[in-house]
This record gives structure tokens, C-alpha cells and sequence, in this order.
């Protein structure tokens, strides 16, 4: 159903308010779309913005425009009430309720991913109505492209927004004045309108990722998401379809032995944990894996600000905090442990917290995903002052894991500059999608097909390079699949969304989520729709999502 962008449009005024400097004018710049939109040049900053708008959802405290801020990063929200993490004795308040299912429309991440998808879909669809109208480009070849572009981040936003709050309104128009009368349109239209552009994104987008700038979409990203909202729609053949054209297109292959620089080579690591080391995440660093990579690498032209990617303090423990410790870049910088792995499937071997346990997890005997590398274990004292302690161990135990001082860490998100140690942010570039992840698409599809030989066949491939071994057809199931996209992409992937695609939310958050599953139900399958879209449209009714008090 065409409608009118307002949605956008309110959700971006609602946040512009609530900053401290709102009335105050301050022309940021010149450019407007009549002006903008008027040659390829044009439509390149254009397509910049979009690409800037969606990877401010790993924000913070907000720079620059940022439409997520003041408080955690925002993503958390979607790992926190699932079947990985919990939330920390370094609480953020930002994340109680996600933590313990008490969010409302008034929650500022239930507001903040709304305003955001919207902006994001209120930019591209401005893009796309330019581009029909505009008849000066450099190459034949530029308008199909940008609307590619501009197609797949919109598929991108509806994609949150589909998972999240279930029926959106679906907007491709904007048109003054501002609607007050949207309806929710049902979430199989939206789901085929996110299809349909991904479809079109993958057959305009650039083939050779070689030959566009680095960070660049290519149709190969936009299959890769296609395959997984096709399984989304229980298409398994399609999403099969997607995921084996990624995986045969010659480009991409996983990375099986050590590479990059000779400063990182230097340091001890692996396949495996060498592609989250500073400056090895794009195809120019060696790493081939990498179908769409996120630029966030801090001081570097097109690259982000101090507060675009501030992963690392949900992951990282404050070790900081504990008597014999100091930062350093060894230890993954300045963490603030805003959420704690839960030890069902990282483990507590080495901890002196359950002796009669000891054991590694999920993880088998081997596994390179589970090496010191990439899952540190072992804390050693390392301020110098502290002269009784220093060099000595430090065991983990339930006080430290709890409070958040000391956990297994993953490494892939430990960042520290010298310079300044005190730095919150991840500042590395961010892999979105890369080719074990599509391996692992194709396997869920197979698993659809009912062929779980199929679907071991595509995890095995992962797994070989994991250094273990095979998992068995009759080993194969959805179960299964699930703890290896946590083996692998453990807090790479949106949890949240893994778990609702596949049918395994509510199972898997009432087996492993002490905190919550006693009280998780049905309805917190969605998100509550925030209450300032529904008394903002006051013209019709906007019904809150069942469960959800208004």
C-alpha cells in the first residue's frame, strides 16, 4: 500500500526536540535534495548518508547526527533478553527493561529503533524519487545502481522494523502536509515489499567487490540477506537458491590460514580470530571472507567518529576496576561490561567458580573459535605498581563474572589505543555479513528442506576450519544450527532476530534465561509500538501491539 512519509518525519522531529540546543538556528549546510539530486555527484552523497545512517544504530552517545543515543549501545537491546547474555552488575538502565521484560512505548530503545528504521526508509525512498526524476548522469549505468542502493537499505530498515514491531505502516512517497491517519499494514506485505527489493538490489548492485570502494554494497550482499528473509518467508529453495549463488560466485572464501599484517601475524592468533584484529576486516587487509563490511575505523576519511561503534563496552569486562589491573591494549582497552556472556555455552573451565564443572561450554576439545585468541580466559595482573600481584592469575569467579569485573571476553571486539586508553568506543571496522554466516543460512534452508545431510554438509564446511569435527546428519538439527551461529558469530549476529526466524525464541529463552523464563510469553515476541507514534496519530486509531498496556 503506497502512503505518504510521515512517519519519518514525526519520529525525527519528536527526536530533534529532545536535544538541549533545539531552537537554536544553525544552517549545518546548503544542500537540499532539489540541489543534491541533480547529477551522479549528487547521488553519491546521497548514498553516503544512507550508509552513515545505518551503522549509527551501534551509536551511543550521539555525534555528528547520531539517531540513537544517550545510553547503551543500542544493539544490546537485541542480544540482552535471548539466550546468550545477560545483563551485568554494571547495569545501564537503558537495558533493565529488555533485561527483565519490563519495556513499554516509552522505552527509549523501542522509540529509537522506530525513529531510526524510518529515517533510514524516509532517505532512501527521497533517493528514489530524485532518481526518477533526474536525466543527468555520468554513466547509463548510475541510476539503477543508486536505486540499488537506496532499495537495499530500505529493505535494510524494514527488515528491524518487521522483526521488531511486527505490522508498519509501509511507506515509499513523501509528500507535505504530514498524514495523522497511518494504519499498520500486515506483515506479509511488508515482508514482500522487503523481498522485492533485495531482489532488485541483487541484480543492479556492482558484481566484482574488487572493483568498488571499499565498503561498498555489492549484489552479493543483498543476496545474502535475501536468503535469510527468505527463509523469513519460508522460501528454504529461494533462500537455498541465494546462499549457493553467493557461495559459488568466486569471490569470497573463508579464511583457513593466518594473514594480514606483519605487526598482527606477530601476535598470537589464528584463522579465526586474525579477521577481528585492527585493520584486517575489508578485502584489501587479505581477508576474503567479508561480503559487506561496516567502515568505522576511527581517524580514517570515511570512517566513523568517537561514538559511532561502542560494542566493545557491552562486551568487554571492567578488569580495569579490580586491585592489581590497569588498562591496556592487551586486555581489549576500557570495557564497561554492560552485558556478561551466560556460562551454558561459553563455559567456565579455568574459573574457580563451579570446580565440579569444568568445562569449555559448547565448545569442543580444538575449536580455533575458542582459543585464548578469541575468547580470552586468562587474566593476569599486569600493573606494575601492584608489585605482590603482578604476573600472577587472577581467577574469575561468580563475584567477578556478576559484577562484571572479570568474564571470558571475546576478543573480537577488544580495541585500545596507547594514546589514550580511556576511549569507550570499538573504532575497528565492522564486518556485517561474511561467508561463514552464508554457509550457515544455507545449512537453516536445508534444515526447511527437511536434509539434514545437506545441512551438515554446509556447517561442516565452517567447522573444518573451526578445526573440529563433523557434525553428523543425524547430529543435524535446528538446535544445533543455533549453538553454531553461536560458536561463530556470537555477538556478530542480531540474536534476537536468529532466534525469532527460526521459531526457537521462546524455547530457547525459557531453557537458558533464568532471569526471564518464568515470565516471557507470547507477546514479547514483538516489541510494543512507542506510544508517541500512537498519540501522534491522532486521526485513526494506531493499536499497540497485543500485550503492551498504552
Amino acid at each position: 500500500m503506497k502512503k505518504s512519509m510521515i512517519m519519518a518525519g514525526l519520529s525525527c522531529i519528536l527526536a530533534a526536540v529532545s536535544c538541549m540546543d533545539f531552537l537554536e538556528e544553525d544552517l549545518k549546510s546548503s544542500l537540499a535534495p532539489t540541489n543534491t539530486y541533480t547529477s551522479t555527484l549528487g547521488f553519491e552523497v546521497g548514498s553516503a548518508g544512507l550508509y552513515s545512517i545505518a551503522r549509527s544504530e551501534y551509536n551511543t552517545w550521539g555525534e555528528e547526527g547520531a539517531f540513537i543515543h544517550n545510553g547503551a549501545c543500542p544493539y544490546e537491546a537485541l542480544q540482552i533478553g535471548t539466550d546468550i547474555v545477560v545483563q551485568s552488575g554494571a547495569k545501564d538502565g537503558s537495558l533493565t527493561p529488555f533485561a527483565n521484560l519490563t519495556m513499554n512505548g516509552s522505552t527509549q530503545f523501542v522509540k529509537t529503533y522506530w525513529t531510526w528504521a524510518y529515517d533510514l526508509i524516509n532517505s532512501a525512498n527521497e533517493l528514489l524519487i530524485f532518481s526518477a526524476q533526474n536525466e543527468n548522469w555520468d554513466y547509463p549505468s548510475d541510476k539503477a545502481l543508486y536505486e540499488a542502493e537506496a532499495r537495499f537499505f530500505r529493505a535494510y530498515a524494514y527488515r528491524y522494523l518487521y522483526y521488531l514491531y511486527g505490522d508498519v505502516p509501509y511507506v515509499e512517497t513523501i509528500q507535505q502536509p504530514f498524514l495523522l491517519d497511518f494504519t499498520r499494514d500486515p506483515k506479509a506485505e511488508i515482508l514482500q515489499h522487503i523481498l522485492d527489493d533485495l531482489q532488485f538490489a541483487s541484480e543492479n548492485l556492482p558484481e566484482d567487490p574488487d572493483a568498488v570502494k571499499v565498503g561498498k554494497l555489492t549484489k552479493w550482499a543483498a543476496l545474502h540477506l535475501l536468503s535469510e528473509m527468505q527463509l523469513v518467508a519460508k522460501d528454504y529453495t529461494g533462500a537455498a537458491r541465494s546462499a549457493e549463488a553467493v557461495i559459488n560466485s568466486g569471490y569470497f572464501s573463508l579464511n583457513k590460514e593466518r594473514f594480514g599484517s606483519k605487526e598482527n601475524l606477530a601476535k598470537d592468533g589464528n584463522a579465526f580470530s586474525d579477521m577481528f584484529l585492527e585493520g584486517q576486516q575489508n578485502r584489501t587487509s587479505g581477508n576474503k571472507e567479508s561480503i559487506w563490511v561496516m567502515q568505522f575505523e576511527y581517524g580514517a576519511v570515511g570512517g566513523g567518529t568517537n561514538s559511532d561503534d561502542w560494542t566493545r563496552r557491552a562486551w568487554n569486562p571492567q578488569y580495569y576496576n579490580i586491585n592489581g589491573f590497569s588498562l591496556s591494549v592487551e586486555y581489549g582497552g576500557r570495557g564497561l561490561a554492560q552485558i556478561a556472556p551466560m556460562k551454558w555455552w561459553i563455559g567456565v573451565k579455568g574459573t574457580n567458580a563451579t570446580p565440579d564443572n569444568p568445562t569449555d561450554g559448547i565448545f569442543n576439545d580444538g575449536d580455533i573459535r575458542n582459543a585464548e585468541s578469541s575468547i580470552k580466559r586468562e587474566w593476569l595482573y599486569n600493573n606494575p605498581d601492584v608489585s605482590n600481584l603482578y604476573g600472577q592469575k587472577c581467577n574469575i569467579t561468580d563475584a567477578t563474572w556478576n559484577s562484571g569485573q572479570l568474564f571470558p571476553a571475546l576478543t573480537k571486539f577488544f580495541f585500545g589505543v596507547e594514546a589514550n586508553l580511556t576511549l569507550t568506543g570499538d573504532y575497528k571496522d565492522r564486518m556485517k555479513f561474511r561467508l561463514a554466516e552464508t554457509y550457515l543460512l544455507l545449512a537453516e534452508a536445508y534444515l526447511g528442506q527437511k536434509d539434514p545431510q545437506k545441512a551438515a554438509d554446509a556447517v561442516n564446511v565452517v567447522r573444518r576450519r573451526a578445526k573440529v569435527t563433523d557434525v553428523q546428519a543425524s547430529e543435524m538439527d535446528m538446535d544445533f544450527l543455533l549453538d553454531e551461529r553461536i560458536r561463530e558469530l556470537v555477538g556478530e549476529e542480531v540474536r534476537r532476530f536468529t532466534l525469532l526466524r527460526t521459531g526457537k525464541f521462546l524455547d530457547r529463552v525459557r531453557k537458558y534465561n533464568d532471569a526471564q523464563k518464568d515470565i516471557i510469553d507470547e507477546h514479547h515476541l514483538l516489541w510494543p509500538i512507542p506510544q508517541t507514534i500512537i498519540d501522534s496519530n491522532r486521526d485513526v486509531e494506531f493499536p499497540q501491539n497485543p500485550g503492551y498496556d498504552n
